[in-house]
């Protein structure tokens, strides 16, 4: 925890950075993701279902980076009782190609939720070599599945997590969550700056996913942190460093 003075020192220099307009990757913090919203800059595009929006990292959400192993361990784990995988926040079906020289994805229906203008644009580059790969736009348009997969989707979520599951046609067995941005303290959304749009991001209390986890009905059978995300939002560096962390939860009974 930080002395006060320090704690002074960083919200004076935060908001001086945020008076100055500095090109920020966060800015500012507000109490729930609508408020969030309502603060979008002038000229800026508000949230991500926008097309334009949708090739934003996509180059490097393909990639299988450090914090994708937990995730791609567990579903080498559980796949052969795997039959169908609903990938929320699946982006245009990046982890479906980041993974694919590890699962055999010929037996595995994977179905991608998103955003429209994200699934417009996964359904645009689909490639013949994507035999199993689909896309919806509302959970329930989903078949039920043997996995629920949310791998950076938490922060960018608007409702819930435990009407997002309760929107599906079961509850999976399994669900993987990975990039969950977490914070000592109270639930904190900022906005990121996706250049030509500025996006509610939300840094959890650290109990609230797994308060939700067990509220649905799971126990969590693995988790992790990942310490080279951790970050502080430039504007407001007193609220301290996000920790981002994933879980591997079960259904019980």
């Amino acid at each position: 925890m930080l002395d006060p003075l320090k704690k002074l020192g960083f919200m004076a220099y935060g908001r001086f950075r945020a008076l100055r307009g500095e090109p920020v990757r966060f800015r500012g913090a507000f109490a729930s993701y609508d408020e969030a919203l309502a603060n979008v800059r002038a000229g800026r595009l508000a949230g991500y279902d926008h097309d334009s929006v949708a090739p934003v990292s996509q180059a490097f959400m393909q990639e299988r980076a450090p914090w994708d192993y937990p995730v791609l361990y567990w579903l080498q784990r559980l796949a052969p009782d795997i039959r169908c995988l609903v990938d929320a926040g699946g982006h245009v079906g990046v982890k479906y190609r980041a993974f694919a020289p590890y699962l055999d994805l010929d037996r595995l229906q994977w179905v991608v939720y998103d955003l429209p203008a994200l699934v417009r644009a996964g359904r645009a580059q689909q490639r013949p070599q994507d035999r199993t790969l689909s896309f919806v736009e509302r959970p329930e348009e989903a078949p039920s599945a043997d996995v629920l997969l949310a791998s950076g989707l938490l922060p960018y979520l608007r409702e819930p997590f435990e009407e997002l599951v309760g929107r599906l046609a079961s509850r999976p067995r399994h669900i993987l969550l990975n990039k969950v941005v977490t914070r000592d303290g109270p639930t904190v959304v900022t906005l990121e700056n996706f250049g030509l749009a500025e996006v509610p991001y939300q840094m959890r209390n650290v109990y609230e996913v797994p308060a939700a986890l067990q509220t649905l009905g799971y126990e969590i059978l693995d988790e992790w942190t990942i310490d080279q995300l951790a970050h502080r939002i430039q504007t407001h560096p007193e609220l301290g460093r996000c920790t981002y962390r994933g879980y591997v939860a079960r259904l019980k009974g």
